[in-house]
């Protein structure tokens, strides 16, 4: 039982600080409302942050020295952080946005910027912790 009140403690704690970051980042970014930079922002963000995540899970051995558990750290960032900074009903809200206003060309590159972006920012961030590493 205690376990698992700490799960759900690292994914509040984790959840809390994401969406006070994103709307952080979305206040220093989004400063008109042609295009959703603050969400495109979080999400390639989020993606990266996601990589090096991914790869610190993948080398647990860092966890023992470091005094972490793999798990809870999952839980801090991958789930509580990321879930949070991140969003895919932002996304979806804005891109129908621009559709009724007959954007076709920008809501389309923005759906192909923050997915192709995305992986590519998960990518990097992933590559670079294995580099550092």
């Amino acid at each position: 039982m205690r376990i698992v009140l700490w799960s759900y403690t690292f994914v509040a704690i984790g959840g809390a600080l994401g969406a006070m970051a994103r709307f952080a980042l979305n206040v220093m970014l989004q400063r008109d409302i042609a295009f959703p930079w603050g969400t495109l922002g979080a999400n390639l963000l989020g993606c990266l942050v996601m990589g090096v995540v991914a790869q610190l899970v993948a080398s647990a051995a860092w966890f023992n020295e470091a005094g972490f558990v793999p798990d809870q750290y999952r839980l801090l960032f991958a789930i509580g952080f990321c879930g949070s900074f991140t969003t895919l009903s932002a996304l979806v809200m804005e891109i129908h946005t621009m559709l009724q206003r007959s954007e076709i060309l920008n809501s389309f590159a923005y759906l192909m910027v923050t997915m192709i972006g995305g992986f590519a920012c998960f990518y990097v961030g992933f590559m670079l912790t294995r580099a550092v590493r």
